[in-house]
């Protein structure tokens, strides 16, 4: 089934295209760099969808990150996001560490919120049409180790400012975290996993 990007239309408002890539069981496949001034690194990682639920801004999933150094297995996070949709939840992060100015130095590090910054500087971008534009941006959040402990050498005390394309489904990020090197790039495509079967494995959530 496919998940609406708004549920009850506007007045005046036509519904925009389904987000068929927002659906539960989609999967996506790609990268994050985690590289710094003492190493060039980047870890294979595999995201897919477990919940998704667009009338309250909320979805979660699992992050599977492979070929990490300090790891024996691949690591597998639960992650919760936030929809920044201007009806739950903003640009302006409020927690985790994050300042109005580090969420606008985040955000901007993407192409298209370029043209949104003026707005959010001034009143949070409130007055902004999301609905309509063709990205949705997000914040993700990992909440726990699913089959490691946490010595196993990563943290998950950031969280993730993404931005996701509505007509293919790609995803670009950076994760924040004042402990961890700056600007860590994510870098996803959607695959057809979701449809066809499962690359990597599936875990239960209790």
């Amino acid at each position: 089934m496919v998940s609406w990007c708004l549920r009850d239309a506007m007045p005046g408002h036509t519904l925009p295209p389904p987000c068929t890539f927002l659906n539960v069981g989609q999967a996506f496949a790609g990268t994050q760099n985690v590289s710094n001034m003492q190493k060039d690194e980047a870890w294979k990682v595999n995201v897919r969808l477990q919940g998704v639920d667009m009338q309250s801004g909320y979805l979660c999933g699992s992050m599977e990150a492979l070929n990490v150094p300090a790891a024996e297995t691949p690591v597998v996070t639960f992650w919760e996001g936030e929809i920044v949709d201007n009806r739950n939840y903003s640009f302006y992060t409020g927690q985790w560490d994050a300042t109005k100015e580090t969420d606008v130095k985040h955000w901007s590090k993407f192409a298209s919120f370029l043209e949104l910054r003026e707005e959010v500087q001034k009143d949070g971008g409130k007055s902004i049409d999301l609905v309509n534009h063709p990205y949705i941006f997000m914040r993700w959040k990992e909440k726990f180790f699913v089959n490691v402990g946490t010595d196993c050498g990563l943290t998950i005390a950031g969280f993730y400012y993404v931005c996701f394309s509505r007509s293919d489904g790609s995803v670009n990020g950076f994760y924040y975290d004042p402990n961890s090197s700056p600007y860590q790039k994510l870098e996803l495509k959607a695959t057809n996993e979701g449809r066809a079967g499962h690359s990597f494995a599936t875990y239960q959530f209790q």
